[in-house]
Order: structure tokens, then sequence, then C-alpha cells
């Protein structure tokens, strides 16, 4: 049994201790997660890796109990995710405010789709194969957001390599269509 399973066990218990010693267990890997998901954003961020790595711990360490880590990791993937989308929502309402004028833009001056507005579409998608398919979107999540390799994400569903492998590719495929369908011009994909 690993420190971070006895520790969420622990916590799960009543221990008040264990909440204090899980997190320099898993802050890490958390902080390289946060990292290379704040790497794909446009540099001067209001939220650094730290402050998301803490928002994070902040929203798991409440009254949730884990049944281990593969489930800890999937309900922080589920909070960076939860976090990211709600940075990139108030990015957009402010960005559309009513502090703004409309002012017509020759299309060839049109750039690219802001990151934000790409993780809103990729958003919008996998809470829709979540509604499909729970257990590939979960995957998604794992994968894409926690930033668990194929094989670690396959041991926290409890699913073999193989199933993950296919689930894998199907999710990607699924999700790059609708996000193409959906009009967002460009498919954001989870990287492999």
């Amino acid at each position: 049994m690993s420190d971070v399973t006895r520790l969420l066990e622990a916590a799960n218990r009543g221990d008040p201790q264990a909440a204090a010693e899980l997190l320099p267990l898993v802050y890490d890997q958390l902080r390289r997660l946060a990292v290379a998901k704040l790497a794909k954003e446009k540099p001067g961020q209001t939220l650094n890796p730290t402050a998301l790595v803490h928002e994070a711990y902040l929203r798991l360490v409440g009254d949730q109990q884990f049944s281990g880590r593969g489930h800890f990791f999937a309900a922080a993937a589920e909070a960076i995710r939860r976090i990211l989308v709600e940075q990139a929502r108030r990015k957009n309402a402010v960005k559309r405010g009513p502090a703004f004028q409309r002012v017509d833009v020759p299309l060839d001056a049109l750039t690219a789709p802001a990151p934000a507005s790409e993780l809103l579409a990729l958003n919008d998608a996998l809470d829709a194969l979540a509604e499909k398919d729970p257990q590939k979107a979960e995957l998604v999540k794992l994968r894409y957001f926690a930033g668990l390799t194929a094989d670690e994400a396959a041991e926290a569903l409890g699913i073999s390599p193989s199933t993950a492998d296919r689930h894998w590719a199907y999710a990607r495929a699924w999700l790059t269509r609708t996000i193409r369908e959906g009009g967002s011009g460009r498919a954001a994909r989870p990287s492999a």
C-alpha cells in the first residue's frame, strides 16, 4: 500500500493530520501537472502553477472521501479542469463585457482562437462525452487534466491497458469531431 493510499484511508477515518501529511506527497506531481497545463496558456496569466495546485488541493480536502490513489488523482484532474474552465469563462466574460464595443475587422487580420476558447470547447465536448460514455470521459480527464500515463489511468479506472488504449483512441476522435462540428474552427486535441 502506497503512502498516499494509507493517508487517504486515514483521512477517510477522520484523522485530521492525514491531510497535512498528504500534500507533500502529492504536491510535486500536482505541480508538474499544473506547469504543463499552464504552459499551454498565454504568458502573463494571473493563475500560476502554485496557485492552481493550492486551489485544486483546497477543493479536494473538503468533505470528500477517496477510495485510493486513483480516485484521488481523478478528483484532482476534475478540480484542475474546473479551475481552468472557470478562469477561461472569466476571461471570456471580461473580453465580451459591456465596456467593449464591436469593431469590424478584416478577415485577413483575424488570428487563431485563444486557448481559453479551445479549453471551453474541449470542456463542452467532454461534458457531452460524459453523458454518452462516462468511462471514456473519465479516461480523458485522467490523461489530459491529471497528466497520468495510459497505464496509470487504466489502473485508476480498473481496466486493462489495451482497453484504455482503445478508449483513448475513440475518445480523442470523438472529441475532435465534436469540437469541429461545434464550430470552434480548431480542434483542441488531448495529447498522448
